[in-house]
């Protein structure tokens, strides 16, 4: 029997690189897909000698609107057929919409949206095809409210989280699962990059990136749609549907400033 194989977007930190050690450690081999060919070449590596599985290294940026489709085909020529893909790739502009930058602002719906969609429709026939496969997408508690200082990013994870459990019901008997990871604040690089690390909500809770990727993977691996790590988080998500909209977005907008400098 052939080893399986995950592809894995954003893996060069936080929760992608957690899930794709999670992967390697069940002897899975991995594609890692991210920017920095020279972060991912170092964990390629790690992970083949610990684990002692195939990992192979593209070097894409998912802003790009070309990228999945060259993805694709560089699988294709390297003769990679891909059984589990993880589209854990994002990025995130915070700030009052009128303030922030329309090219970033763009680029993030190209990166959580646009590729995660086209990635999962090019990878999708081959999966049906051969009756097997799992997909687990990244989305957040985020993608259950809209949120202001966070409009977009929050309507991206909306996207996803319904993206997500709509496809997964249009795939049942095919052999293919949908699984839609719903993590809340996590400390990660991405969180630091984004600067987001000092508002209110991310000092009410946070989680570690592998406690999250577990979560995550033991859900995909059950074949469940749709997974919130954290009591707390859970409740979050909870509330948002039993409240009044203005509600939400009052509190939202709150929770998503900074909290005082201590």
């Amino acid at each position: 029997m052939n080893p399986q194989t995950a592809l894995i977007t954003g893996a060069s930190s936080g929760i992608g690189l957690e899930l794709a050690t999670l992967f390697a450690q069940d002897g899975i081999n991995l594609v890692l897909v991210a920017r920095n060919k020279e972060r991912l070449e170092t964990i390629a590596a790690d992970l083949h000698a610990r684990c002692n599985i195939g990992a192979t290294v593209l070097a894409y940026d998912l802003a790009q609107p070309s990228a999945p489709e060259a993805i694709v085909q560089e699988l294709q020529t390297r003769g990679l057929t891909i059984d589990y893909l993880v589209n854990n790739a994002g990025t995130q502009v915070y700030g009052p919409i009128q303030d922030t930058d329309v090219t970033r602002q763009l680029q993030l719906i190209q990166v959580n949206l646009v590729a995660l969609t086209h990635l999962t429709m090019l990878l999708l026939p081959d999966m049906v095809k051969r009756g097997a496969g799992r997909i687990l997408n990244l989305s957040s508690i985020g993608g259950f409210a809209p949120a202001p200082l966070n409009a977009i990013y929050c309507a991206s994870k909306a996207y996803i989280l319904s993206f997500s459990e709509g496809i997964a019901r249009d795939l049942e008997h095919t052999g293919v699962t949908v699984t839609c990871l719903c993590p809340g604040a996590t400390h990660t690089d991405f969180a630091r990059r984004a600067d987001i690390e000092d508002m209110r909500f991310f000092r009410m809770s946070v989680m570690d990136a592998q406690r999250v990727a577990q979560a995550g993977y033991a859900a995909l691996m059950k074949g469940e749609t749709t997974i919130i790590p954290g009591l707390f988080n859970q409740l979050i998500a909870f509330s948002v549907r039993l409240s009044p909209r203005q509600l939400v977005t009052r509190v939202g907008r709150y929770l998503m400033s900074r909290a005082p400098k201590r």
